[in-house]
C-alpha cells in the first residue's frame, strides 16, 4: 500500500514548512531587535545574526538530500517497493532530518550533526537498494 510511503513524504514536507517558519521568525527577530537592517542583507545574508544564519542554512539543507528522498519515494511507489522495510527507512530518514534540524539550529555540534546526517544518508542508500532489488 502506497500510503505507507505517502505519510513520511507528507511529514517531510511539513518539516520543511516548520524550518521555513523558524527561519522567517529568526530573521524577523533580527530586524525587530535592530541586529540587522534591510540594507545589510539585501545582497548577502552574512550579516544576519548566527541563529538566523543557522536556520537559513538548515532551510537550504531541506532541498538537498530531501530531493533524493522524494524521488526515491516516487520511484518506490511506481515500482511497488512499498513494504514495511521501505516505510521504516523512509521514517528513519525523516526522523534523521528532524534531529539534524534540532542539532543544526540548536547547539550545532558538528560531530553529532554529521553522525545524524550520516544515518539519514544511509537510509537513502538503503531505500535505493530496496528499489533496485524490487526492479531486478
Amino acid at each position: 500500500m502506497t500510503l505507507k510511503l505517502i505519510y513520511p513524504a507528507l511529514a517531510m514536507i511539513f518539516w520543511i514548512f516548520v524550518v521555513g517558519v523558524v527561519m522567517a521568525t529568526r530573521r524577523k527577530e533580527a530586524f525587530a531587535s535592530g541586529a540587522v537592517r534591510h540594507e545589510d542583507v539585501s545582497v548577502s545574508t552574512e550579516r544576519y545574526p548566527v541563529p538566523a544564519r543557522l536556520a537559513a542554512a538548515n532551510f537550504s539543507n531541506q532541498f538537498e538530500t530531501p530531493l533524493v528522498f522524494f524521488v526515491l519515494i516516487l520511484i518506490a511507489i511506481e515500482v511497488g517497493a512499498t513494504g514495511y522495510v521501505m516505510a521504516a527507512l523512509a521514517w528513519l530518514y525523516v526522523l534523521s532530518r528532524v534531529a539534524h534540524t534540532f542539532i543544526h539550529i540548536g547547539p550545532n555540534k558538528l560531530p553529532v550533526r554529521g553522525a545524524v546526517y550520516g544515518v539519514g544518508f544511509l537510509a537513502l542508500i538503503c531505500m535505493w537498494i530496496g528499489i533496485l532489488v524490487a526492479v531486478l
